[in-house]
């Protein structure tokens, strides 16, 4: 894969088998983000658990005290007084049944967000096969069915984001923009940091977080000291 020439001057930055304190990771990063648009920070945690297991899958939701740096529009599958309530929260788009041709057929996926209430759920997981792939389908433990849609969505918009692990045993997570301050990064990946630690599974093996990597959409990966978790 051939890098250009930020690409290259970044990675110089980085010492490739060198694990930083979470600080000085953050701070590398912003360093390395040379792109032309404002890149996202994100995390990938690589850990100790076997996502063939049931009993050891991870998922789950938490609210970015300094948000993700994007808007976030909002789609609530709601009916009854549950539609209006929805409105009045801020929710993007609302709607029931009408919805399903439209994003099943029509591809519409102008969205970032799903919550519905579980009255709803027989309608919405008719678009599993739609929605599942995009990680779209709404659930429980990420808080996105619910009956209280106004706190849903009000916990979206100021910065909810759900992490899963993945077929790999990674949990991939923004942590913001590389425009924000050191301090809200921070503030950031320590709310992101405290949630998977709580989130450990009681049946893993051996070490639970083995490595953790911080990069810019453009950037390089700078590792970060994980054997605290």
């Amino acid at each position: 894969m051939k890098h250009g020439k930020k690409y290259i001057e970044a990675v110089k930055l980085v010492e490739k088998t060198k694990l930083y304190e979470s600080s000085e990771a953050i701070a590398l990063v912003k360093k390395t983000a040379g792109a032309k648009f404002d890149e996202t920070v994100e995390a990938h945690i690589r850990t100790g658990c076997d996502s063939r297991h049931a009993d050891q899958q991870i998922r789950g939701a938490v609210v970015l005290p300094n948000g993700t740096g994007k808007t976030v529009k909002v789609l609530v599958f709601a009916k009854g007084t549950k539609l209006d309530e929805a409105q009045a929260a801020g929710a993007d788009y609302v709607g029931g049944d009408e919805l399903i041709p439209k994003i099943q057929n029509e591809g519409w996926l102008d969205f970032d967000a799903v919550v519905a209430t579980p009255d709803m759920m027989g309608v919405v997981g008719r678009l599993g096969k739609v929605l599942g792939p995009k990680g779209l389908m709404p659930n429980p433990k990420a808080g996105t069915v619910t009956m209280d849609v106004t706190k849903a969505i009000n916990d979206i918009k100021a910065g909810k984001i759900e992490y899963r692990l993945d077929k790999a045993n990674i949990i991939h997570a923004p942590l913001g923009k590389a425009s924000f301050t050191q301090e809200q990064l921070e503030q950031n990946y320590g709310a992101l940091m405290d949630a998977i630690a709580k989130a450990k599974p009681s049946t893993v093996k051996g070490q639970y977080l083995k490595s953790i990597t911080l990069a810019t959409t453009m950037g390089p990966g700078v590792k970060v000291i994980s054997n605290r978790y």
